[in-house]
């Protein structure tokens, strides 16, 4: 990361709640396409920091990406320096400040952050904590988790924000993902009134319709170092639990995969 720090713009996706036994599936399947054809590895089984989007989120901007599931040491791409820290490498980038944004911004990067759920909403202290680590930050309701096309609406900002940057300001773009989050069932055909897991499914497919049009509003010339990942998984009833901020495998397993789209 030392070599892409710097040379190369960064994007951090976090498709929000996103199960990793629903995110296999589709892929294996053939339903995802345009991810199987971004992420040639398909998807790495990781575990994540938090059961839900500000525990997750807070970890991540602190330099603690999903762990990979499996025995370790796990070095880690970026982080912040401090005394007695075991995940760090040679390989890793440790930047300066409380968090990677703002260590990032030192480095000369543009930091935008494109809300979705409700902790990136803005509307409150408490919804303004996360992204007022960024120089730019937008949410409004056509992006969060109520909308139906919240993805496509996210993608023009990104488009327009990133269009006004000089060609050879690096951004950091980060995109917290909505449209996975419940509700979701309006994404199956005829809707209906209730989630569930192939209501879920079926979000994760309607955001692969348009993962080419987000790919394109990244790459600005520059080599673009992509991080696609879910911040938790969530629950439809498994062992009687609905939802998430429980420490359950299907909520703790996540989906991840990094790309260098560009070079």
């Amino acid at each position: 990361m030392n070599a892409v720090v710097g040379t190369h713009d960064l994007a951090l996706i976090t498709l929000d709640t996103l199960r990793y036994d629903v995110a296999i599936e589709e892929l294996a399947a053939g339903r995802t396409p345009n991810l199987a054809a971004l992420l040639p590895g398909g998807w790495e089984c990781r575990h994540s920091p938090g059961t839900f989007t500000y525990a997750a989120h807070a970890a991540f901007f602190a330099g603690f990406l999903p762990t990979p599931a499996r025995p370790g040491p796990h070095r880690r791409l970026l982080a912040l320096g401090f005394e007695g820290s075991e995940s760090i490498g040679r390989e890793t980038c440790v930047l300066d400040g409380a968090t990677i944004v703002e260590g990032l911004a030192a480095r000369g990067y543009h930091t935008l952050c494109v809300g979705g759920t409700g902790f990136f909403n803005l509307q409150n202290p408490l919804g303004r904590v996360l992204p007022g680590l960024f120089a730019e930050r937008h949410w409004h309701p056509a992006l969060g988790v109520t909308e139906p096309r919240s993805f496509e609406n996210q993608i023009g900002v990104v488009e327009e924000s990133l269009a006004r940057l000089p060609p050879d300001r690096r951004a950091f773009t980060f995109i917290n993902v909505a449209a996975l989050h419940q509700p979701n069932h309006f994404y199956l055909p005829g809707g209906g009134t209730g989630d569930s897991v192939a209501s879920h499914a079926a979000a994760l497919r309607y955001i692969d319709a348009h993962i080419p049009r987000l790919v394109r509003a990244l790459a600005r010339g520059a080599p673009v170092f992509v991080i696609v990942c879910s911040d938790h998984g969530t629950l439809y009833g498994e062992d009687g639990h609905v939802g998430h901020r429980v420490a359950h495998p299907i909520v703790t397993t996540v989906p991840y995969a990094e790309i260098v789209v560009g070079e």
